[in-house]
């Protein structure tokens, strides 16, 4: 029935007029989402209270699973920060090459990709947009070319939130969605680097530095790709990013020789590797867990999980019993952060790089940084839940499935994308339609990697001009009261990203379905 649809439809629905129309946080709206789709799947959908309190029972390890990481990733990045190791890194990369081009491709690209892959939360935006302003580049493109440039890495971006919170939502494996996400992004990739020229240098930039953004794109790509489809996500973001960095570095050094220009070659190995010592710590630790079967053991003798029941609405739809999201707290990935953030702590402390009161400092800066999405995250999962639960997901999936039928592959970025823009998050994208996108996956026959694969790619994209980050980006850049201006720039081109990846889903989908 039409109303079902509508009424399943709603909380979302309701979400977007509250952020787009009256400006509401993420926090704000998705708490009213979460009590629309309560008030429906009991109203309409039969749900009882058996049925909403497991629900809410799987939404709060879900939630705990993805805060983890949320939290962690975000103290790893402010302990590097505190001791000015990204600094460095800012203050490194313009001395490589005097080319404009070049300048604005290793910033806006794969150092920006860098940074979101071990920061994210606007850190990519905020940080290069200044310094691509100090050498010469207009506030307004300062802001663009990061933007565009790192929409590629947001998925395995912030140590792979928005990932791990696609796994949860879909309660699929990572061995199963990293490799077309990570071939559908790695895509996306390389034609962001041509956008961030055309964006920075213009057409003839764009065309003279067509073999850079191939190496560097080919070298960002293959390693995001390795590591992920490896088990290493929570570092295959900005281990893509650093893969760029090198290539990067060392074809504009080799450019730079070639045209006889001065090149300042003041940059040392042990600078470089005190500004990536917390990242390296992560590494090493990562590889440790991952290959000493007798420490995974050990760390996962402490497992948090709990079984439910089989339960069924007043309307017939039933969900089977079932573990929800099981946590081994000790290996898990927000635990193995907390262990490089501890580390490197001690490390950049003996080094004397802190002031004094510099950990309180940490502590409150990611206790800000994090509250607000945190909030956001906790309740739209909670809605997600009451809605898959009740019914709701399967009602909407249905009429999706008979709306665009065999045209569902070319939609689904454009739904990620909708859902990140409205939300400011890929992760929060991927919880709200991720299984909404499953079911009609299921129910049209696709196959349910490739479409997981393009709401997270295109919930990526999007997350790029959510109006939250574009705001992060305008204050750094000077630009407040011209966020406007900032996004009718970027639609163009994030536009032009979504259509080449219904592109590449139609290509796909056409041969790779069958």
């Amino acid at each position: 029935m039409l109303i079902n649809w509508i009424l399943a439809l709603s909380p979302i629905l309701l979400i977007l007029i509250l952020m787009l129309r009256f400006r509401w946080s993420a926090a704000q709206a998705g708490s009213i989402g979460w009590l629309a789709a309560l008030l429906v799947a009991m109203g309409r959908f039969g749900a009882g209270l058996d049925v909403l309190a497991v629900a809410h029972g799987k939404a709060l390890l879900l939630t705990l699973d993805v805060l983890m990481i949320v939290w962690a990733a975000f103290l790893l990045y402010r302990v590097a920060d505190e001791a000015g190791a990204v600094r460095m890194l800012s203050e490194m990369l313009p001395r490589w090459t005097s080319d404009r081009g070049m300048q604005a491709l290793l910033i806006g690209w794969p150092f920006a990709s860098f940074l979101q892959g071990v920061g994210g939360f606007g850190v990519p935006t905020a940080i290069t947009a200044p310094l691509l302003i100090g050498l010469g580049f207009s506030p307004i493109t300062a802001v663009v070319v990061p933007s565009i440039g790192q929409a590629w890495s947001v998925t395995f971006g912030s140590l792979a939130l928005s990932f791990q919170a696609l796994m949860a939502a879909t309660g699929i494996p990572g061995e199963q969605l990293a490799p077309m996400a990570a071939l559908l992004l790695g895509l996306v990739g390389v034609v962001s680097g041509f956008l961030v020229l055309h964006a920075s240098s213009g057409w003839r930039a764009m065309l003279r530095l067509t073999l850079p953004i191939l190496f560097v794109g080919t070298a960002m790509a293959s390693a995001q790709y390795w590591l992920a489809v490896n088990g290493f996500w929570h570092i295959a973001g900005f281990g893509g990013g650093l893969a760029g960095l090198a290539i990067g570095l060392y074809i504009a050094r080799r450019r730079q020789t070639r045209q006889a220009e001065p090149f300042r070659h003041d940059l040392q190995i042990k600078p470089v590797f005190y500004a990536l010592a917390s990242y390296v710590v992560l590494i090493l630790i990562t590889l440790v867990i991952q290959f000493s079967e007798p420490l995974r053991e050990a760390l996962g003798s402490i497992v948090i999980q709990v079984s439910f029941p089989e339960l069924t609405t007043g309307n017939g739809f039933s969900t089977p019993a079932e573990f929800g999201r099981i946590i081994y707290p000790l290996r898990h990935a927000g635990a193995i952060l907390t262990y490089a953030s501890i580390v490197s702590y001690i490390f950049y402390q003996r080094q004397g790089s802190y002031a004094n009161g510099a950990a309180q400092a940490i502590l409150e800066d990611t206790l800000r940084g994090v509250l607000k999405s945190s909030l956001s995250i906790a309740t739209m999962v909670a809605m997600a839940a009451v809605m898959a639960h009740a019914g709701m997901i399967d009602t909407i999936s249905n009429g999706l499935a008979e709306i665009v039928g065999s045209l569902f592959p070319l939609i689904s970025p454009w739904i990620g994308a909708l859902g990140a823009f409205i939300t400011g998050s890929n992760t929060n994208a991927n919880v709200i339609f991720s299984l909404l996108q499953l079911r009609t996956a299921e129910m049209l026959n696709f196959k349910i990697p490739l479409i997981l694969a393009a709401q997270t790619t295109g919930g990526a994209i999007g997350s790029v001009i959510a109006p939250t980050k574009i705001v992060v980006g305008a204050s750094t850049a000077g630009m407040i009261g011209s966020e406007g201006a900032i996004l009718r720039k970027l639609m163009g081109y994030t536009l032009i990203l979504l259509v080449t990846v219904s592109g590449f889903m139609w290509l796909f989908s056409e041969f790779g379905n069958r």
